[in-house]
């Protein structure tokens, strides 16, 4: 098993596509990149830690590789918008990628110049790509917040557009486990 750790926005969005992804095994909603030790959503929805909302994935690159995670995180969100996806604004939503070693790092690279080359956003890539240094798991209340809240509007209106973008395009590294 590897780990893959991402921020594209609200880390809600996030764990709802990847709990979908075959190959992944657990997803944990958190912070990372910033210098705040053990923040809290209150303090990281500041603005004032530098952390960003992010997603650690543990996966099974036998199943689904991390070229593949990074291709989906890149069609789910926006990584054209610094410090904001829709209506979610600060640095805490920016676009990044914190690698885990120097492979991921290289190929966060490669799948960056990737999608640049297929014209997927018009606007240049914003994402940040910078080495983990700690992952600080969210507070129970966030974690599968998508399949304990899938009825509120938030879920309605942000996330059930981004699942649905992911299971178009990406349809055969769907899980038969989730609806």
């Amino acid at each position: 098993m590897e780990k893959a750790t991402l921020g594209g926005g609200c880390f809600w969005c996030l764990e709802a596509v990847y709990q979908e992804v075959v190959g992944v095994e657990e997803v944990v909603s958190g912070y990372a990149g910033g210098e705040v030790p053990n923040p809290t959503y209150r303090q990281v929805c500041s603005g004032t830690t530098g952390h960003a909302e992010v997603i650690q994935l543990t996966f099974d690159p036998e199943e689904v590789s991390y070229g593949d995670l990074l291709r989906i995180f890149f069609t789910i969100h926006d990584p054209t918008t610094r410090d904001r996806q829709g209506a979610d604004v600060g640095s805490q939503y920016r676009s990044i990628i914190l690698t885990h070693d120097e492979v991921q790092a290289r190929v966060a690279r490669e799948v960056m110049a990737e999608i640049v080359e297929e014209g997927l956003y018009d606007d240049p890539l914003v994402t940040e790509v910078e080495p983990l240094e700690v992952f600080h798991p969210a507070e129970e209340d966030h974690q599968d917040y998508y399949r304990t809240h899938r009825w509120q509007p938030y879920c309605k209106v942000v996330i059930d557009p981004k699942i649905a973008k992911f299971r178009q395009r990406f349809g055969g590294l769907r899980q038969g486990r989730a609806s």
